[in-house]
């Protein structure tokens, strides 16, 4: 006879003789837990209690006894009596006595419907007696609903650096004749101010050019008195601007007639005057002497004066670097905006190579059509073969695809130009997907800090080891299906209902089917016939899974429930 509780997880006793035309071994009650059996982390844990009755085994009788699910046997156990010869357990005669069994098997597919049956032989004086053990169920089937877990591992995208409004500067240059700050017609004339002037026409009539400032600032030359060129640098700040304010209202530029300008006077450019020395065709030995004599000479008057001193070196410098040095530099800071989501895509569809690499990343963004993003991520991998992110997100749009090698080349060619989380989270998604659950956890382990589906992902492998507690904490605050999942294997089914009722699969058919577990293990069973008729009616395979489940055992004989799947 059995015995089973709402939650179909106690001990169960099954009690009766086991035996036909003998009395070596009779009347042994079984106590299996848990009844029905259950599958975690790919593997059925069996334990089994054996009572054996007053006079249950003669005193020179043996036994090997021998679970079997399926045509799989488990470990096989040995009894004798008191005085039987062997190594098996020894059960007294008169008192009887218990014995405990555990074995722990792989599990197969075949598990699902397959009961827990006894075998064995029994033997006197070491001779089997044929026929004399009857094979017996003891447990019912497999509970395999950890097997429900959605191998869903998310992939993560590579972010594009693209600013639709990256701020610039447009340089210009006027030079002054020495100790002068007046500007000379001539310098109006120079192809950077000619070019600076068109500029400023063509801002006025572009709106997505906005200048911030326009920053002036005058230099002199490091011979003269210090104080001198103090003032004299500012002078040139000062008719700079005075010259791109007529400039300005030339070209009509209202912006460059308002209140943008920041006025400086530097003093004497001794860092340019290195620069400039630098790029000079005076030797490398003069070059030297020249440097190491004026930064000897911290005084502006001693400097100038062994500068003089120099000869020919310095008719050279007064010549050829000077006058580079006695200048206003106009900065104007503007904001440009680049092109709008439509002048992407337009631009996406007709030239693509146009576009930058953050323009085709970005771009790539603004299309729910994935081919339409893989068209435009192999353009990036085509025209910036070493950026890691074109090859990511080309892979993510192969794995959505369902092609699993290709994605996996993708991913591995990412993260051989650079060595980087995403691409080893994505890595091991395809491992997860694949079945290769260590290789998955151990690329994992490398992906800390890419995002929150790593954790996502390590909770589908904690249901598939069996950690359901760990699960239940990777899942984070996002309501899914595999939280709900995990919630009801860690024991709390009405969290994990709650779960589904939140998620996107609160109306389909897996989602009522999880529901439909859970009131099972809630021992409600109108909560479990309404729900798995929802189930049905959205997929009707599960009538059929549902007629088999050990998770309904209990309700075998329900009307209500019977109702639903037959």
């Amino acid at each position: 006879m059995k015995k089973m509780n709402v939650k179909s997880l106690a001990v169960v006793a099954l009690t009766g003789s086991l035996l036909t035309s003998c009395d070596l071994l009779k009347d042994l009650q079984y106590s299996v837990t848990p009844n029905p059996l259950e599958m975690h982390g790919d593997s059925v844990r069996v334990k089994v209690d054996v009572t054996f009755p007053e006079k249950g085994i003669k005193k020179k009788a043996s036994a090997e006894i021998t679970p079997m699910l399926g045509n799989t046997a488990l470990k096989t156990v040995t009894v004798q009596g008191e005085k039987a010869t062997g190594n098996g357990s020894v059960i007294q005669y008169k008192p009887g006595g218990k014995m405990s069994y555990t074995d722990v098997v792989a599990y197969k597919p075949e598990f699902e419907n397959t009961d827990l049956k006894v075998t064995g032989k029994v033997f006197k004086g070491g001779k089997e007696k044929e026929g004399k053990f009857v094979e017996t169920k003891i447990a019912d089937a497999t509970i395999v609903t950890p097997l429900m877990v959605n191998k869903d591992f998310k992939v993560i995208y590579a972010k594009d650096d693209f600013k639709r409004v990256i701020e610039q500067t447009y340089m210009a240059q006027i030079n002054f004749d020495k100790g002068k700050s007046i500007v000379k017609p001539t310098e109006l004339k120079d192809k950077d101010i000619v070019d600076y002037s068109t500029w400023l026409s063509v801002a006025q009539n572009n709106p997505k050019i906005a200048i911030k400032s326009l920053n002036v600032t005058g230099f002199a030359s490091p011979e003269g008195e210090e104080d001198k060129n103090n003032s004299l640098s500012t002078d040139r700040s000062e008719a700079g601007k005075k010259a791109i304010l007529d400039l300005a209202k030339k070209a009509n530029n209202l912006t460059a007639q308002g209140e943008v300008y920041k006025l400086s006077g530097r003093g004497e450019d001794f860092d340019g005057f290195k620069r400039e020395l630098k790029g000079s065709t005076m030797n490398e030995d003069e070059k030297n002497l020249v440097v190491r004599v004026l930064e000897m000479q911290s005084d502006p008057k001693t400097r100038e004066t062994e500068m003089r001193n120099m000869g020919k070196t310095f008719t050279f410098l007064d010549k050829s670097i000077f006058p580079k040095l006695r200048r206003a530099e106009i900065q104007t800071v503007y904001d440009l905006t680049g092109y709008s989501d439509e002048e992407l895509k337009a631009l996406a569809q007709s030239t693509p190579d146009s576009l930058d690499l953050e323009e085709l990343l970005f771009t790539a963004t603004l299309y729910n059509d994935i081919n339409e993003k893989l068209k435009l991520y192999n353009v990036a991998i085509k025209n910036y073969p070493t950026d890691a992110r074109a090859h990511n997100n080309a892979g993510v749009v192969l794995y959505i695809q369902n092609k699993m090698n290709e994605a996996k080349a993708a991913f591995e060619k990412s993260n051989s130009l650079k060595d980087n989380a995403i691409a080893k989270n994505n890595l091991a998604a395809v491992a997860g997907v694949s079945g290769d659950r260590t290789k998955s956890r151990q690329l994992l382990g490398q992906a800390k800090g890419a995002g929150s589906e790593v954790n996502y992902n390590l909770g589908i492998l904690n249901i598939q080891d069996a950690k359901y507690s760990d699960a239940v904490s990777n899942f984070g605050t996002e309501s899914t299906f595999n939280k709900g999942l995990a919630q009801l294997l860690n024991g709390d089914a009405a969290a994990a209902v709650k779960t589904i009722d939140a998620s996107t699969q609160k109306e389909a058919a897996q989602g009522y089917y999880l529901k439909a577990v859970a009131a099972a293990r809630q021992n409600n069973v109108d909560a479990v016939a309404n729900n798995l008729k929802n189930a049905i009616s959205k997929d009707s395979s599960l009538k059929a899974k549902a007629a088999n489940d050990r998770e309904f055992l209990k309700f075998a004989d329900n009307a209500t429930f019977t109702g639903v799947v037959k």
